[in-house]
């Protein structure tokens, strides 16, 4: 049965070049921004959630595809283009569908927060170093192994939750920003979240979704994102 979306799939463009993308926008019909950047699988039943839930809390809510992959692509294939990617260029399509976000008539407010999952973590930090127009920096599981945000060019705040089981270094990863950040001067806050791997938000993976952690995860990023969007 075909679920039933409460957005709409649309296409932005980026170096004249049209991608895909979906937007959801809250019953009020307007709201803040928020970009919402998926893995490196390309865009998701999961991305797609995240903005129709960030809809129905007050948020106008875009998921931009910043690999370019091909539509019916299949996950895989999405993977190897990410992998040989240059972050530059996946920053660039992300900082044109803020431009898109922002464009939106239901968009309120002149800069969006930034949610990423998995290597759109590490993304949606750049994106918020090279862009005033980003005021909030959310991630979650967040790794990309071509990418080490320079987080002193970061002006928003930054919330960064990683996932216990996702990878052994996890919670040195997490020490690490947590001590760049700090030297930095920024303002973020850095989390592990125990006994959980990459994807525990995500219903669709019921191998490493935990309703518990994601329950919980859900309401700090919501206040977070409330709370800097304000």
């Amino acid at each position: 049965m075909q679920r039933v979306r409460a957005g709409r799939d649309l296409t932005y463009s980026v170096a004249a070049q049209p991608r895909p993308a979906y937007l959801a926008e809250p019953a009020a019909g307007f709201g803040r921004g928020v970009l919402v950047i998926h893995e490196a699988d390309g865009l998701s039943e999961f991305s797609r959630d995240v903005c129709d839930r960030l809809a129905r809390e007050g948020f106008v809510a875009l998921a931009p595809d910043w690999i370019g992959c091909p539509a019916g692509e299949p996950a895989e294939r999405a993977r190897q283009l990410a992998a040989s990617l240059d972050p530059a260029r996946a920053v660039d399509a992300l900082d044109a569908a803020v431009a898109c976000l922002l464009g939106r008539d239901a968009c309120d407010g002149p800069r969006v927060g930034a949610l990423g999952f998995g290597w759109g973590g590490p993304l949606g930090f750049e994106l918020g170093a090279r862009s005033r127009r980003i005021g909030a920096v959310a991630s979650a599981w967040g790794a990309h192994p071509h990418l080490t945000p320079d987080v002193a060019k970061l002006d928003a705040p930054c919330l960064a939750l990683f996932a216990e089981r996702d990878d052994p270094a996890a919670p040195a990863a997490a020490r690490d920003l947590e001590s760049r950040l700090r030297a930095a001067g920024r303002r973020g806050a850095v989390r592990v979240v125990p006994g959980v791997g990459a994807g525990f938000l995500d219903a669709g993976r019921p191998t490493a979704f935990d309703a518990v952690a994601a329950r919980t995860a859900w309401d700090v990023l919501l206040t977070f994102l409330r709370a800097e969007l304000a």
